[in-house]
C-alpha cells in the first residue's frame, strides 16, 4: 500500500513539473571542477593588481602581515571551506584601507583569480557572485 502512495505520489510530482533532487543526493562541487572562467580570472587579475597587490605581493605569496594567497599556508587555512566565506572575508575586509568597498562580482572575480593562481583549471561557467551560489562549492586541494 505504502509503495503505491509513494509511486502516485512521485507520478504526480513528476506530471506537474515539480521533481526535485534531496540535497543529499546533489553532487557536491569543489574547485576542482571548473568552478570558473578564464575571462572572470582575467578580471580578477586586474581587480588583485589595483586592490591587493600592495600588502599580498605581485605574486600573491603575501608581505609582511598580510597572508600569502598562493601556495600550502593559503591551502592549509582554506581547504574544505566553501568559496562563500573566502570571497566573504575578500568583501567584507579587503582591501585593508577601504574594507567594504568591493562588490560580490569583483570578489567573486578575485576568488577566480587566485583559485587560477593556485593551480585549479578554469571551466565553462563563471563561479557565482551570490553568497548561495558560492557556499555550494567547496575549496579542495588542487588535484596533482
Amino acid at each position: 500500500m505504502k509503495t503505491k502512495m509513494a509511486m502516485g505520489a512521485a507520478a504526480v510530482m513528476i506530471l506537474a513539473g515539480t521533481t526535485t533532487v534531496p540535497r543529499a543526493q546533489e553532487a557536491a562541487r569543489t574547485t576542482n571542477s571548473g568552478v570558473y572562467t578564464e575571462a572572470q580570472a582575467e578580471r580578477g587579475r586586474v581587480a588583485v593588481q589595483n586592490y591587493c597587490v600592495s600588502c599580498h605581493g605581485g605574486d600573491l605569496t603575501g608581505a609582511d602581515v598580510a597572508p600569502g594567497l598562493v601556495g600550502g599556508s593559503f591551502l592549509g587555512n582554506w581547504t574544505g571551506q566553501s568559496i562563500a566565506d573566502l570571497s566573504s572575508r575578500i568583501r567584507v575586509t579587503m582591501p585593508l584601507d577601504r574594507p567594504g568597498s568591493l562588490s560580490s562580482n569583483t570578489a567573486a572575480d578575485v576568488v577566480a583569480y587566485i583559485l587560477k593562481s593556485n593551480g585549479y583549471a578554469a571551466g565553462g561557467t563563471e563561479l557565482p557572485s551570490d553568497p548561495q551560489g558560492q557556499g555550494a562549492i567547496s575549496l579542495e586541494a588542487p588535484k596533482s
